[in-house]
């Protein structure tokens, strides 16, 4: 699902920027430098280079044989070009009489984490990876999340890999999941796939995506669910000053989510099935949260027709478009309320479907960066084997939906704290100067007190404005910078 995403692009060394960057870090009691030899405790780095250098895959208890080796199965990532944590690889086909095969390889973290241990311990610690602007502070060491559990291509690694069946319409008909040795053979990057794509130049495993990822967002649209293309943020320096805006997202990233989006419902089916699992759970929106959407649309100027479901709205959106774009970052706020639900003996909980999603879903393509799917891929291999789940997952299970929830926490902080030290970043040295701007949402209860978006080119900026008389919902108003400060992370505008 999506998150707000922040890019520094050539101004990571602006003094100002990375202090405060630095200083939030410490604040959040994080490692101020998240790749400096004091990132993790002296006995979590030696245990991951042990680890690194002899992985072993947890004592089976399913009466299995050893890993099967699945190196022949030339898989490839598809991931940002700088990204070197690489949970996932591909590999696609056409099925004999119709229909399609993925195969998916997902990092084997638990060859690499012993239940227990310190690197376990840390683990459960920090819960999550977290990205900073300028920075991303691992859940793992960088020796395994960037090295040895990587899915790194040319490399023979430990994963667990998915084969999910499709039929011509692009349904889910058959599943298995087991341990295997994988070996890619190429670290893809979205432009250059899109690109590849595009030109018809793609091989058939690849240019599948495509077709696989058109007929997965059909099944989408029919049950009702949503996939929001959040656009990236990013600041970057330009002619001695920062520049702020959208980066719209490519349709392959859309096609390539689609592929990780079937087996996390693949995953909550099987555990489902099986009786005992993790799921991840979202309520359905209030009314009163979709009000507030059509208030911040019609703001927008985005035309949004009452008999035209929320759902059908956002697919007719384009991320290019600065008014699309900032109406799906606030179409983010209908995900408050995600978290993780634990059931165990049958008791499947009600609901189990994630609103988004319109279906059963769970967290499972990356446990190099984040904690529940280490143990919701475990507990997949032991559905498939018709076997109980080993005792160190069973007995971590009923703490995970707490210890996700206060990493979830710690990582909208560090999100909504990284956009408003950019913004402070971008304008500290224009206090004073006024801007166009438009309403974009007024408090209910204080109308003097409300959001703007900035209407200049560069400056893809949402912030609070509030004094004087009461603002008017959707119009253009003139706006004066009151407050911008990376220290403060805090960015105010007044009505001029």
């Amino acid at each position: 699902m999506p998150r707000r995403h922040i890019h520094v692009t050539g101004a990571a060394e602006a003094a100002p920027l990375r202090a405060a960057l630095r200083e939030l870090r410490t604040t959040l009691d994080l490692p101020a430098d998240p790749a400096g030899p004091d990132a993790f405790p002296p006995e979590v780095l030696a245990e991951a280079e042990r680890a690194a250098k002899n992985p072993r895959p947890p004592s089976d208890p399913y009466h299995l044989a050893e890993p099967y080796d699945a190196t022949d199965l030339p898989l490839f990532t598809v991931d940002p070009p700088s990204s070197t944590d690489l949970d996932q690889a591909m590999h696609l086909s056409r099925r004999e009489g119709g229909g399609f095969r993925v195969h998916y390889a997902i990092a084997d973290v638990a060859a690499f984490v012993a239940p227990g241990g310190a690197l376990d311990a840390e683990a459960h610690r920090r819960v999550t990876t977290l990205y900073f602007p300028d920075e991303k502070v691992p859940l793992h060491p960088r020796s395994l999340s960037e090295g040895a559990a990587s899915l790194l291509p040319d490399q023979t690694r430990p994963a667990l890999l998915w084969r999910i069946d499709l039929d011509e319409d692009g349904t889910a008909v058959a599943t298995d999941v087991r341990r295997a040795l994988v070996r890619s053979r190429a670290k893809l990057h979205y432009a250059g796939v899109q690109r590849d794509i595009d030109a018809g130049t793609a091989e058939e495993p690849l240019a599948l995506l495509k077709d696989i990822g058109l007929l997965r967002q059909e099944r989408e649209r029919a049950r009702g669910g949503i996939s929001l293309n959040v656009p990236e943020q990013e600041i970057e320096a330009h002619d001695g000053a920062y520049r702020l805006a959208y980066r719209a997202p490519l349709p392959a990233e859309g096609w390539n989510a689609q592929i990780s989006l079937l087996t996390g419902m693949a995953a909550a089916d099987l555990m489902t099935a099986s009786g005992t699992g993790v799921l991840r759970t979202l309520p359905v929106a209030p009314d009163g949260a979709v009000a507030r959407l059509r208030r911040t649309a019609q703001a927008l100027r985005i035309d949004w027709p009452h008999h035209t479901s929320y759902a059908e709205i956002v697919r007719a959106l384009h991320p290019a478009d600065p008014a699309h774009a900032a109406f799906l970052q606030e179409c983010t706020t209908l995900l408050r309320g995600a978290g993780y639900t634990v059931f165990t003996d049958d008791e499947v909980p009600d609901p189990f479907v994630h609103a988004a999603v319109a279906a059963p879903y769970t967290h499972c393509t990356a446990p190099l960066r984040r904690l529940v799917d280490r143990y919701a891929g475990e507990l997949c291999v032991a559905a498939v084997a018709e076997a109980e789940p080993p005792e160190w997952v069973m007995e971590a299970l009923p703490g995970l939906p707490r210890e996700m929830a206060e990493g979830t926490r710690r990582q909208n902080t560090v999100e909504r704290e990284c956009v408003d030290i950019l913004e402070a970043a971008l304008l500290k040295d224009r206090v004073g100067e006024l801007f166009d701007a438009r309403v974009v949402d007024v408090k209910d209860r204080e109308p003097t007190v409300g959001t703007v978006q900035l209407d200049s080119a560069g400056l893809a900026v949402i912030a609070r404005v509030e004094g004087g008389g009461n603002l008017p919902l959707g119009e253009r108003i003139r706006v004066r910078l009151t407050q911008a400060d990376p220290g403060t992370a805090k960015v105010l505008f007044a009505p001029a």
